[in-house]
């Protein structure tokens, strides 16, 4: 678990000292400054969770430093001391944004009880901001539905991966999820109170790349009017999600994996390299092991990012999901579009099983939305669904083998090979799917799902080839 970060800015030497001491033993990393303009510097290299100010310093006190200290850390709990305190002077200090006022001397007790409740009140305050746009954009819970083995396992490694500060590589295809993964690994870590900050790095100009990454200072280039943080120090203190990290070039690759060794970030425009703390989750829907092959991403970065892998299976491949993720979804739809239906019959749910849903949930995210403005009743209906409506066309099979010896396509390959085991292990238990699908080591609705694909007919004698004998 990080340690808290605590500014401690007072003019006197000897208070610095014993507050520093204090707050070491109670387990918090200390900075401190003496006088304004250090403070200053501190604020504006480093993310602190707490800041104590003295009000009375040499040039300038602590209540005309207070709005300075706001604008760089907008996070942090800020607590006012002095010696010399009146209640006028502890209503000017609240108005300016601290969160309470110490009067000196006081015990380290009383220090200590001060920080607890600002920070709790602090984090119950962000708890309720998140909770109210949640409930706006009609998301609620980040829950994860989990009824097959696979989700069951891939949940068991987001609560693993939340423990520590590793960074995580999500792969899988787009739309499965992947930054639901990164949120829930967030959330349930000790960064939780601290930023998220996503990124699609596909999707940021290639021009702009850099500033966007690690800020810029004002006059740093031709319209940089004014100084910008960047992604990093956003996230500084929290998490940072690099989705469609495959998108990056290799010039940035070779920043990413320096800013991963150093722990540090330098702003366009700044000669000052500037620490940082956050955990990087990277998420992609590429196979990053070609990439790598392919010379097309560094292998020193998959390296660093591939530490503790969590793979996102394809909804065609846990379609036992499917009825809670149908439940999930419609309540959190139902609370955006407001409009409510009953729950979804099992025949529908057989409907929807039968799809191959190439757009994993967030197609099924989109076709539920669309079904619910289409329901004229509280009921959906398979009609409100263009792929149940839609006449079934025949499927294209793919090339066989013996008719294309020389193909080298690696997927049609796998595929043949895919088709030739289903066919062998039905042949093998008489058409019992169920024993199939053990046999195949995958569930019985992918395998349903497969069979439907390949075109295999249940009673087809072909199940049994010349290698099944």
């Amino acid at each position: 678990m990080s340690k808290q970060r605590v500014l401690i800015i007072d003019d006197e030497e000897g208070i610095r000292s014993s507050l520093s001491i204090i707050l070491a033993d109670e387990g918090f990393d200390t900075r401190v400054a003496g006088d304004a303009e250090s403070a200053l510097e501190a604020a504006r290299s480093e993310r602190f969770a707490v800041v104590l100010c003295d009000v009375r310093m040499p040039r300038r006190g602590g209540l005309e430093l207070l709005p300075e200290l706001r604008a760089s850390l907008p996070d942090a709990v800020v607590l006012v001391m002095s010696a010399y305190g009146d209640t006028e002077q502890a209503i000017q200090a609240v108005q300016a944004g601290a969160a309470d006022y110490l009067a000196k001397p006081f015990q380290a007790e009383e220090l200590l009880l001060a920080i607890r409740k600002a920070t709790e009140r602090q984090r119950l305050e962000r708890e309720n901001r998140q909770m109210r746009r949640e409930l706006a954009a009609g998301r609620g819970p980040r829950a994860l539905a989990a009824a097959s083995e696979s989700m069951k396992e891939v949940l068991h490694l987001v609560e693993k991966a939340s423990e520590y500060k590793t960074t995580v590589l999500i792969t899988g295809e787009s739309g499965v999820g992947k930054e639901i993964i990164a949120r829930t690994i967030h959330d349930l870590s000790d960064r939780a109170s601290e930023a998220f900050v996503a990124v699609n790095c596909g999707a940021i100009p290639e021009t702009l790349i850099e500033s966007e990454f690690f800020g810029h200072v004002k006059g740093a280039f031709t319209g940089a009017n004014e100084s910008k943080p960047g992604l990093f120090r956003e996230a500084n203190g929290g998490t940072l999600f690099l989705d469609e990290i495959g998108e990056l070039s290799l010039a940035m690759q070779v920043k990413l994996l320096r800013v991963l060794q150093e722990e540090e970030v330098r702003p366009v425009g700044k000669p000052k390299a500037m620490k940082i703390d956050i955990r990087i989750i990277a998420a992609t829907a590429r196979e990053l092991e070609d990439e790598v092959e392919a010379e097309r991403f560094r292998a020193d970065l998959f390296y660093r990012l591939n530490v503790f892998r969590v793979r996102v299976p394809p909804l065609r491949e846990r379609l036992e999901d499917l009825p809670l993720l149908v439940d999930q979804l419609l309540r959190a739809l139902s609370a955006r579009v407001g409009k409510s239906v009953a729950p979804v019959s099992r025949e529908l749910l057989d409907v929807l099983q039968q799809h191959a849903w190439p757009g994993n949930v967030r197609e099924l995210e989109n076709s539920l939305e669309r079904a619910l403005i289409l329901a004229s009743q509280d009921q959906l209906e398979a009609s409100h669904f263009p792929f149940a409506a839609a006449p079934a066309r025949a499927r294209p099979q793919p090339p066989s083998a013996e008719n294309d010896p020389d193909a080298l396509s690696i997927k049609q390959q796998t595929r043949l090979l895919e088709e030739r085991l289903i066919r062998r292990a039905l042949a093998k238990t008489k058409g019992n799917r169920t024993k199939a699908s053990r046999i195949l080591e995958i569930s019985a609705r992918a395998l349903q799902y497969k069979i439907k694909e390949y075109g295999i007919e249940p009673l087809n004698p072909s199940y049994i080839d010349s290698d099944s004998n």
